[in-house]
């Protein structure tokens, strides 16, 4: 679950349907990459950016420090 990507929308003071009007996607569609069940392709991530005021890296700056975490808790348990 993507707990920061709600904080920022909720900030703006925005529903998931604004937030996915204003960044031209579907609901449904917005409502899967706030939970982590989608990632968003580049434009998409650039859009709710735009529209949430934020740098869109941090969609991937984000999953690269869960992946990096992840490799590291399994390297823990391996050793």
């Amino acid at each position: 679950m993507r707990v920061w990507l709600e904080k920022i929308r909720k900030k703006a003071g925005l529903t998931q349907e604004e937030t996915a009007e204003l960044s031209k996607i579907a609901r449904t569609t917005y409502a899967m990459i706030e939970q982590g069940k989608r990632d968003p392709s580049v434009k998409v991530a650039k859009d709710i950016a735009d529209t949430l005021k934020f740098n869109w890296t941090f969609f991937f700056d984000n999953e690269l420090h869960d992946m990096r975490n992840e490799h590291k808790d399994t390297s823990e348990k391996v050793c």
